[in-house]
């Protein structure tokens, strides 16, 4: 900051700006040498890593920008950036109940030694445990049950419906099984519900084990288990040459399905209602399986024109045939070119399960051909029905599909709607137009290349030009960027290196996906879900899913459609900064500890006055926070602040 603009700011006299003495510049340097080396001496290991001194050295460095202050503002605008405490942060989980109770009690007692942030939010009461702001039962029954609308998203339309409180963990929380084991088995207590255990008992879906709920990889179509299923699926489309990456469930059960496909490199973002199948989605997230809240009801999912590879449904409920294939329009909508979609379940092989299923044959064989009659209609070519599963590939452009639909043009070809907005916007019983080709061999928009190779090549809606102010050159500096950034990281976190420590990862403001692409590179066993704001430049939502990689749109004055204790690790990139005109820090910060599990860990970047005002909200979160230096050295004023989340449940929520 310049000598007039300080002076301006702090309300110096004009007089003292404009004389200033060469002795008081001398005094400040050395007192800020000697300030900067002693803190790096006292405090030499953040996270045990040489970085830590980054953390002491932000005080010194943001004081030292302005020499011209009195002695008792200047020490007064110090103060207020530094962090509250300096000790290391403890990153690590506790799988045992004992120890994670104690750890809430130091950590408790640590608050109440440093210095009191204006506000403390207090827990709130065990009722709300599982409260997902925009899906919340009571207010879904003010809606219209038609079409599923209640099931939508309906966030609080006022301050009165909004929860300033912590959302508690329940009783007997403990950290969830590292993956592979998490796909498998996990804490009962942490998902206390054993509806779907006694309805879904002969499925195999899952199952009480003492103080642990197992998931043997059962479905209603699977009964050999999802592996089998999947291997079945295998002898009908390429699952093994990497040329399907991206798939999507609906009405997702448990993400079995999802689960498995893990193993084979394909990545699925599941989803199901919040239903009377109660916690089918949180089990899924507690498995550490990607999966969000949401149903095909009446507005389009929350994904980009040309996203999957691969759609699936397994008896998932959804009436295809019914409102002209609105639903199947959708689908179709999120399918890149070549796509396939796979039905397994009603009415598909009607003729030997029409008795158990208590319907007539002439009922069954009528939805079948609906649907078919529906899929034929969007071009859709069948590619084989054996057994349980049928599946249709999308066309790879639609060259030919508008020359034999000139009779027949139900369902219109839309036009004018934007294809990738799907934020509230309504389905409508149009075909979303796929991108002109030269030629009808040509895939329509460019295709992808195979898994792993496209999580690093530039996306073809990048090298086309459909992003603005990214090309590929940019493209190809942000991915180096982020790997240098998410190396920075684990220089300052070491439990990065630890295998399983973070599995479900959320990025707040995604943009490119570099962040995910870095870690994913790196080997890390986690996934990340992309968010992209929709207040930002949305259209790089189809670039992230050319790369392979996973995400939705969200407003983050909003809730997001996931359960309390979603993710292990939050990464937000000037979010803050992005949203300070448009809602309250607050309602940003409570949302995210709502979805952070306790003893998770936040990383947010930002400009380090925004980051100032942020902390002084986190301190009072119960949330252990550190602010760390950029990657690029002290002079930078983009900062990082490093959060954990301490642990307590309901049980303890006075702590």
């Amino acid at each position: 900051m310049g000598v007039r603009s300080a002076a301006t700011k702090l309300h110096i006299p004009p007089s003292a700006a404009r004389r200033p003495t060469f002795l008081p510049f001398v005094a400040v340097f050395l007192l800020c040498s000697a300030s900067y080396l002693l803190g790096v001496w006292q405090h030499g290991g953040f996270a045990s890593s040489p970085s830590a001194s980054h953390a002491v050295s932000i005080s010194t460095a943001v004081a030292c920008t302005t020499t011209t202050t009195s002695p008792r503002k200047k020490a007064t605008r110090t103060r207020s950036r530094s962090p509250s405490r300096s000790r290391p942060l403890d990153f690590s989980a506790h799988h045992a109940a004992a120890a994670d109770e104690s750890l809430a009690a130091a950590a408790s007692s640590s608050d109440s030694s440093s210095a009191s942030p204006s506000r403390r939010y207090p827990a709130c009461p065990i009722k709300y445990s599982e409260y997902t702001p925009c899906e919340d039962v009571e207010r879904s029954l003010r809606y219209p049950r038609d079409r599923l609308v209640y099931r939508e998203r309906h966030c609080p339309a006022s301050e009165k419906e909004r929860l300033r409180c912590l959302v508690p963990a329940p009783p007997g929380y403990r950290t969830p099984f590292a993956w592979p084991a998490s796909r498998d088995v996990a804490w009962f207590a942490n998902v206390p519900h054993k509806e779907l255990t006694v309805e879904k008992a002969v499925q195999n879906w899952i199952r009480v084990d003492g103080d642990k709920l197992r998931f043997p990889g059962g479905g209603t179509m699977f009964p050999n288990g999802a592996d089998a299923y999947i291997d079945d699926i295998g002898k009908l489309i390429p699952l093994h040459d990497g040329s399907i990456r991206t798939a999507l469930d609906t009405g997702c059960g448990v993400a079995s399905w999802g689960a498995y496909l893990l193993s084979r490199d394909i990545l699925a973002m599941s989803f199901a209602p919040r239903d009377s199948h109660e916690a089918q989605v949180q089990f899924a997230l507690e498995r550490g399986v990607p999966a969000m809240i949401g149903v095909l009801a009446s507005n389009r999912l929350t994904y980009p024109a040309r996203a999957f590879d691969m759609a699936h449904c397994s008896r998932c409920l959804i009436p295809w045939q019914l409102y002209h294939g609105l639903y199947l329009i959708e689908v179709d909508r999120v399918l890149r070119p070549g796509g396939y979609w796979i039905l397994s379940g009603p009415p598909i092989n009607w003729k030997k399960y029409w008795k158990g299923w208590e319907r007539t044959k002439e009922d069954l064989n009528a939805e079948q051909q609906a649907i078919e009659a529906v899929a034929r209609s969007l071009c859709w070519t069948k590619v084989k029905e054996a057994g349980d599963i049928a599946v249709w590939q999308k066309p790879y452009n639609h060259a030919a599909c508008k020359a034999s639909r000139k009779a027949d043009k139900s369902p219109p070809f839309c036009s004018g709607k934007n294809p990738d907005a799907a934020w509230y916007d309504k389905m409508e019983a149009c075909i979303t137009p796929l991108p002109e080709v030269t030629s009808e061999n040509d895939v329509a928009g460019g295709a992808v290349k195979k898994w792993p190779q496209r999580l690093t090549a530039v996306p073809p809606r990048v090298s086309r030009g459909g992003i603005k102010g990214v090309t590929a050159k940019s493209f190809a500096q942000d991915t180096e960027l982020w790997r240098k950034r998410v190396r920075h990281y684990k220089s300052v976190i070491s439990q990065f290196e630890q295998k399983g420590r973070y599995r479900n990862v959320l990025d707040m403001n995604a943009r490119l996906g570099g962040f995910a692409a870095a870690l994913a590179v790196a080997g890390d066993p986690l996934w990340v879900m992309n968010m992209v704001p929709t207040v930002g430049n949305t259209t790089t939502l189809g670039a992230i899913y050319e790369r392979g990689l996973i995400g939705s749109y969200q407003d983050w004055c909003e809730g997001m459609s996931t359960y309390p204790r979603t993710y292990d690790l939050i990464h937000a990139d000037s979010v803050f900064t992005l949203y300070k005109n448009r809602c309250e820090m607050d309602r940003i910060l409570l949302e995210m500890d709502r979805i952070l599990r306790p003893e998770g860990t936040v990383i947010i970047r930002d400009d380090v006055d925004m980051l100032v005002k942020v902390k002084s909200v986190a301190d009072g979160m119960r949330w252990d926070s550190q602010i760390v230096d950029h990657e690029d050295g002290p002079l930078v004023r983009e900062k990082i602040l490093l959060v954990v989340k301490t642990y307590w449940t309901a049980q303890h929520q006075d702590q």
